[in-house]
């Protein structure tokens, strides 16, 4: 069986290379938010800190026959918090442990470098399709 797609033309390209920009820095806003509050603890003795974030794509209509992605949302990690034996703080609960959230440094680390690859990697896809259009109308002109 072939394969009978019928493949972009560059004003769907950028297009659809635009909605991954836009999308993955909303990914990277996201990511920016758990790390700073890796930290953070609950305002209340006893009471749920900071739950790490995850982004949710889906995909959208960006231009007539091209579908590309947007952030639809965020849910939430439902992952165990740390806790940490600290009877001193105000966020302690009876039994003297705190609650701390529930973001990993290097797997927040990790996400925001794939979020940059992938946000470069369409960069790169609209500067091709840019010079691409140039060297065409550079073709035609002559």
């Amino acid at each position: 069986m072939s394969d009978t797609r019928i493949p972009p033309n560059s004003s769907q390209t950028l297009a659809i290379a635009a909605s991954a920009l836009h999308a993955e820095q909303s990914r990277m806003r996201v990511i920016a938010e758990n790390i700073a509050n890796a930290d953070s603890t609950a305002s209340t003795p006893g009471g749920d800190p900071y739950r790490r974030q995850i982004p949710v794509f889906e995909p959208t209509p960006v231009v007539k026959g091209a579908t590309g992605v947007r952030m639809k949302g965020v849910t939430f990690d439902t992952g165990a918090f740390k806790q940490e034996y600290n009877p001193n703080h105000p966020a302690a609960d009876a039994k003297g442990y705190v609650k701390l959230p529930n973001v990993d440094g290097l797997v927040e680390a990790l996400d925001m470098k794939t979020a940059q690859r992938a946000y470069d990697a369409n960069i790169n896809v609209i500067e091709t399709q840019r010079a691409m259009m140039s060297s065409t109308l550079g073709i035609l002109k002559q």
